[in-house]
């Protein structure tokens, strides 16, 4: 796995803890505008940096958000398992 995929994944998994952290937030404090704003800016971001990553390395879930198979090849399997990633 090169450093760009590593770097690219991890700015991922900020992007998702954000986001999850702001979910939970506003659970509690629905009406917070400026909470609403940060969140979907974060959620812009990281549909931006989702596409990034798996128009350059493939897949990200086996399912769901990553649309249909691209290509006549199932990509799942081309990267090293969340285990394997070395940081």
């Amino acid at each position: 796995m090169d450093q760009m995929c590593v770097r690219m994944l991890r700015e991922l998994q900020e992007l998702e803890f954000a986001l999850v952290e702001l979910n939970l937030y506003l659970d509690t404090h629905p009406c917070d505008t400026q909470a609403i704003k940060t969140f979907n800016e974060l959620a812009v971001r990281y549909e931006q940096a989702r596409k990034a990553y798996e128009d350059k390395y493939g897949p990200l879930v086996n399912f769901g958000h990553s649309g249909p198979v691209k290509s006549h090849v199932w990509q799942w399997i081309d990267e090293p398992w969340p285990w394997e990633i070395e940081y």
